[in-house]
């Protein structure tokens, strides 16, 4: 097992990654204050994973709450089945909710318990690798809106995060290369050396070689618990997370949450990044056909949906968190490997992106 930290100071907490860690009571019961637990999961994982991790919590009064799996239930109404839950078992403000499921249980659960009587103690449990890679770590909880992704929310740190690598195996194909595109991130944001790793290794990744796997999830997890060190709220280098985030997450409200995987979105939106970031001189057409040929290699897609349109795009991202004073701001690629958010950019060359895309 490798344990991680994110330093937050008083807030800090571990990152536990390994094979064969639900049910360790070791792990968890040190991050519970109160007596009572609730677990949050989805009708898909319950059947799997559920009474596995209730033995960790033996000791606890502990109560379960399942939800309907999908992005599309990534919403207000379902998390009031959430509050539904807790208020009818009479758990108080010493609880701790358990997120136990892919990153739609992890948002949705840690916006609950932002919320609850003004805020509750909550452990993540991921089991997709897009969760176990990205949205497990680091606090960001929210819910969708019909008019945008992720708009409505907190930032609301973990206590731990317990990231069982078997889980995986039990992973369909298409969440295994979604999870791909967060990994891939890491490397053209931070780690240019990652990429050349990622190059030779995104088939044993896709094959659940447990080694490869086990040393992306370690990377993936240092970069971020390292840049949320340095910047909790999203003030400055962590909006690098989010490339291809904002024509990725465009796409998604476009075609209706779940229709596009999370991971399969910014890899499109990744590539128009990349083509945007080239068009500006700053990486090389050689460098964007490298990055289109790892998501390639990952099963992923290299372009948006031919339904969308130009101005739908742009209107849609409009409407996002990084947008500032009514100036867009985009993060890009300054080199293969290294980042910036910026609005310096003109019109016409995100225009070409777009036409170049939506032919």
């Amino acid at each position: 097992m490798k344990t991680l930290s994110v330093d937050l100071g008083e807030r800090s907490y571990p990152i536990f990654i390994g094979r064969g860690l639900l049910g360790n009571p070791e792990l968890v019961t040190p991050y519970v204050r109160g007596k009572q637990v609730c677990i949050v999961t989805n009708e898909t994982v319950a059947p799997l994973y559920l009474e596995k991790v209730k033995t960790a919590f033996a000791g606890f009064k502990t109560d379960s709450v399942i939800l309907p799996d999908g992005e599309s239930f990534k919403t207000l109404e379902t998390l009031n089945l959430i509050f539904d839950g807790l208020l009818k078992n009479k758990h108080n403000r010493t609880t701790t909710l358990v997120a136990l499921g892919g990153g739609v249980i992890g948002d949705m659960t840690g916006f609950a318990a932002a919320c609850y009587q003004r805020g509750v103690d909550f452990i993540q449990i991921p089991t997709t690798l897009l969760s176990q890679v990205d949205s497990s770590v680091g606090g960001k909880t929210g819910v969708n809106h019909a008019l945008g992704k992720n708009m409505i929310g907190a930032f609301h740190q973990p206590n731990c995060v317990v990231i069982d690598t078997d889980t995986l195996t039990t992973l369909p194909a298409a969440e295994l290369s979604a999870g791909l595109a967060e990994v891939i991130k890491y490397g053209l944001i931070y780690d240019k050396p990652f990429i050349g790793w990622l190059e030779q290794n995104v088939a044993a990744i896709r094959n659940n070689d447990p080694e490869t796997l086990a040393y992306a999830i370690e990377k993936s997890c240092s970069t971020k618990a390292e840049i949320v060190g340095q910047d909790e709220k999203e003030t400055g280098v962590r909006a690098l997370l989010n490339l291809g985030h904002t024509f990725g997450h465009a796409i998604e409200t476009s075609q209706g949450y779940g229709n596009w995987l999370h991971g399969e979105a910014v890899a499109a939106g990744t590539m128009m990044a990349a083509d945007l970031s080239a068009r500006l001189g700053w990486i090389t057409a050689e460098e964007v056909a490298r990055t289109e040929a790892m998501f390639v290699a990952a099963g992923l897609p290299i372009a948006p949906p031919a339904s969308m349109t130009a101005e739908e795009f742009k209107s849609l991202m409009a409407v996002d968190k990084k947008v500032l004073d009514g100036n867009l701001r985009l993060v890009l690629l300054s080199a293969l490997g290294a980042a910036v958010v910026t609005s310096d950019f003109p019109m016409t060359a995100l225009d070409q992106t777009l036409q170049h895309f939506l032919k």
